[in-house]
């Protein structure tokens, strides 16, 4: 090494630096040591020779062997210690000359201090730093830097470091020494030994870094300087990291925006903040292979923020790591509202490009082989995800499910022929969801190879198509659902007749009597028409309920008994109530009917017997989101859960399993009615039932009742069921009677108008109230009854109407009796629900009402009860 050559970071001269030597103080101590060890030695070798020598051989034989005992006592002691650390061998190996002259030659000054903070050892370069004039001079890094302060707190911070046995370092600036300019000092240090404190040493390690700290202060002043001009240049910058934050936002894009820099980077402004529209769905959706920088000239708008609109240009560049992960994108912003209007072709593009991508019609361009050249923001939006990153899936057949790529295929391939008029293709979205979409494919005239071949629009209609398929289902069930009601009016007068014929000949036979048995198997079996009859005006949801506030958690602890005896022994049932459930309005045998149909069906499932488990619990409007159940909008509701371990539902028939007279089960073996008549009664009572089922697993079934509210109505008394019963028994029959108290008088006196379109039915009831003792004066409808009114001068105390007759039906002869009389008192009798017609009623008219079919009893004691009131 020459003397020009010079130390970097701005070192002086080696030929100056070498001109201190290093100080080593810890090397003279050790070789002496050695030396007075050796004389030692050979001193007593000396002696026990010449003793010999004088003694002779003879006579120094014993002294030799007592000697000989001492050196080896004293060698197996001095071994013990050295196993027990009692004694230590002196480290004297020799050091290498070619390291001992790379440190002492080192750039960066050493120095090493024992425990107390002495030095023991400092190379040239270290008293160099320090500026020491000989080795009298040479002083602890402490010492050296103790008057000023801030590298005095970086020299405790240090010492506290390795005290505790680590490595640390600082980097501090540093005042003059002895006159020489300040300067920028790197402090390293190392602590060494055994962590004894006679045996601790602690390496320091100095280097002047001044030269590289003045170099990253330039970098930085350009760096700032070309910060200053970027954001004051004539063009607008920003970057958006992949969550959508913008992280860099320039002076000139946040003046034309009206935007506070004080947001940037703090998450307070986002890319929809920039863009207008769906335009950032081109930005965030831009897809290429891993490893790739890909840059994009996009034409679109940015809002500002006071919701006006500024035409650009963007060059937006990203780039995607080796994982295909994107990175934070760095756009250029050209401004292209400022024209001059020197130049129609640039006003009428930016007026195209503004239509292009604030159409309401997704849009893309494609080439011959369908791959997808450029769309528009909504395009990019709507079918986002529903391909790969990859370049060969950048297709647009890969938009679509793979059954219907065929027919997209055949548009694509006739636009590229020239062809025109190309139908639309429907198609099913590919992805985990269920979306759907239309595409109509154009044809581009004179197309070159590789070049736009077709233009496609496409609309998604996942909306549309669940509302016509709603609207189809809908109608679909309406129209059963008025035929159910019509085929259950009709049948309950029949049955009414029956029934009621019935009660008139097991009055007239005793129980001994022989054909008293044949007649309550008649009675019987009306009641099962009748009960299929409810089933009927369940599902067309016709049928009369009579709510009640309840807690579904005790209506099954009442049913759990009941559904051990259904279900059989082979399946085991298992109820879990939830925790405080909320109280819900229902018809409880209605309810009581839905969960027995669901049990019933659910033994069924399991010929071989399995686990049949209900669970109720609370579910709140923020809970249903995770039920995925269409059409149910978000609100309290009380969740009842009816699973099983049977056969499961398979898919193709479980979208049928709620439509009247659908059966998988054998011929003679059901009605098709259990479902129907569940979906009708929840949807009556305002709740959602749905299905989740795997073919050869189980099913469940997830009743929604909505939760009530506690009102003023709710201290009055609940209105007793009448034609349906209030027992599970009734419900079991369909057609339970409410009987009155075994003594109780049913026998009255009092005019009655009968009036009944129904001759015969007509006739039984008319029968039936004679017999009790009542007055009854008939008519066929609503005309004829007002002509009988007339005739007896209104002198009627009771007024007994079917509900649908013709010329003049129920609703409107109660607003004719009441014009007449308003304190007239009137009962509606009806195989529809009440409230089917109480809407055609005057407002808070009063009347009773009685559900066809009815026994005697029912009608004779709901006509006391009405008198009475």
């Amino acid at each position: 090494m020459t003397a020009q050559d010079t130390v970097s970071r701005g070192e002086q001269p080696i030929e100056a630096s070498l001109a201190r030597k290093a100080i080593d103080r810890s090397s003279a101590t050790e070789r002496g040591g050695s030396v007075v060890l050796v004389l030692l030695v050979a001193g007593m070798l000396v002696a026990a020779a010449t003793a010999i020598v004088v003694l002779g051989r003879s006579n120094a034989e014993p002294y030799i062997l007592a000697f000989l005992a001492v050196l080896a006592t004293v060698g197996v002691f001095s071994l013990f210690a050295l196993a027990c650390g009692i004694l230590r061998l002196s480290p004297t190996a020799a050091v290498s000359p070619l390291i001992r002259s790379v440190v002492d030659g080192a750039f960066d000054g050493v120095v090493v201090t024992d425990a107390d903070g002495r030095v023991v050892y400092a190379n040239a370069a270290y008293l160099d730093l320090i500026d020491a004039s000989d080795a009298n001079d040479m002083r602890p890094v402490e010492r050296v830097f103790i008057g000023d302060a801030d590298a005095s707190e970086a020299i405790y911070r240090l010492l506290k470091a390795a005290r505790e046995g680590k490595r640390s370092q600082e980097v501090v600036r540093v005042a003059g020494i002895r006159g020489r300019p300040p300067r920028w000092l790197r402090f390293k240090i190392r602590p060494l030994g055994d962590g004894r404190r006679e045996a601790r040493l602690t390496v320091w390690s100095l280097t002047d870094v001044s030269r590289e700290r003045e170099r990253q202060e330039n970098v930085f002043q350009e760096l700032q300087h070309a910060i200053d001009y970027l954001d004051h240049a004539p063009a607008g910058f920003f970057s958006v990291d992949a969550k959508g934050d913008i992280v860099y936002l320039n002076a000139t894009l946040a003046n034309w925006l009206d935007q506070d820099l004080a947001q940037v980077g703090s998450g307070g402004l986002k890319l929809a903040d920039l863009i207008w529209g769906d335009g950032a769905a081109l930005l965030t959706t831009l897809q290429a292979a891993p490893g790739e920088v890909k840059t994009e000239v996009l034409d679109l708008d940015l809002r500002t923020r006071s919701g006006r609109t500024l035409p650009v240009r963007l060059f937006h560049k990203l780039a995607f790591g080796a994982d295909g992960t994107p990175g934070a994108s760095r756009t250029l912003v050209l401004n292209r509202a400022r024209d001059d209007g020197t130049d129609p072709q640039r006003a009428a593009d930016i007026r195209f490009m503004r239509f292009f991508h604030h159409t309401p019609m997704a849009i893309a361009t494609i080439d011959k082989q369908g791959g997808v050249i450029r769309t528009n923001p909504l395009f990019a939006r709507l079918f986002h995800g529903t391909r790969s990153a990859a370049d060969e899936d950048r297709s647009i057949r890969a938009i679509v499910a793979e059954r219907d790529r065929p027919a997209l295929e055949a548009a694509i391939r006739a636009a590229a022929a020239g062809k025109a008029d190309i139908a639309p293709v429907d198609a099913i979205l590919a992805g985990p969801s269920e979306r759907s979409g239309r595409f109509y494919v154009t044809a581009v005239e004179e197309a070159e190879r590789d070049q736009e071949a077709a233009i496609v629009y496409a609309l998604e209609t996942t909306a549309q198509r669940e509302l016509e398929t709603k609207v189809t289902q809908t109608q679909k069930m309406e129209l059963v659902g008025q035929l159910a009601g019509g085929i259950a009016h009709d049948f309950n007068n029949v049955l009414s007749a029956i029934m009621m014929a019935t009660d008139f000949l097991l009055n007239a036979h005793k129980p001994t009597d022989p054909s008293f048995q044949d007649i309550m198997q008649i009675k019987q079996n009306a009641n099962r028409a009748a009960g299929l009859v409810r089933h009927l005006l369940a599902f067309s949801r016709k049928q009369t309920m009579r709510p009640q506030v309840l807690d579904l958690g005790e209506v099954l602890s009442d049913l759990n008994m009941l559904l051990r005896r259904l279900i059989g022994e082979k399946v085991t049932l298992q109820v879990v109530h939830g925790r405080d459930l909320w109280p819900v309005r229902v018809d409880i045998s209605q309810f009581e009917q839905v969960i027995v149909n669901l049990a019933v069906n659910a033994r069924d499932a399991m010929p071989g017997g399995g686990r049949l488990e209900l669970r109720t619990n609370n579910i709140t409007a923020q809970d249903c989101e995770r039920f995925h159940a269409k059409g149910m909008p978000a609100a309290d509701y009380v969740l009842v859960e009816v699973t099983d371990s049977g056969t499961g539902i398979p898919a193709a028939i479980v979208d049928k399993i709620f439509e009247p007279f659908f059966s998988t089960k054998e011929v003679g073996k059901g009605t098709g009615l259990g479902l129907s008549t569940v979906y009708g009664i929840i949807k009556q009572t305002g709740g959602f039932v749905y299905v989740d089922s795997i073919d050869g697993k189980g099913t469940t079934f997830r009743i929604f009742l909505p939760r009530h509210i506690a009102s003023a109505q709710d201290a009055a008394p609940e209105v007793a069921a009448e034609a349906e019963g209030s027992s599970f028994i009734g419900v079991l029959a369909a057609a339970a009677e409410v009987k009155p108290p075994a003594n109780a008088d049913l026998t009255g006196e009092g005019t009655i108008l009968l009036v009944e379109d129904e001759e015969g039915l007509r006739a039984l009831n008319a029968r039936g109230l004679t017999s009790r003792g009542y007055t009854v004066l008939e008519a066929g409808n609503g005309v004829e009854a007002l002509e009988v009114l007339e005739k007896h001068n209104g002198k009627v105390d009771l007024v007994v109407s079917d509900v649908v007759m013709p010329e003049m039906d129920g609703p409107t002869l109660l607003r004719e009796l009441r014009s007449r009389d308003p304190d007239l008192k009137i009962i509606f009798v009806s195989g529809y629900a009440e409230d089917a017609f109480q809407k055609h009623l005057p407002a808070n008219g009063q009347f009773g009402f009685l559900a066809k079919p009815f026994t005697l009893k029912q009608l004779v004691a709901e006509v006391k009860q009405t008198l009475a009131a």
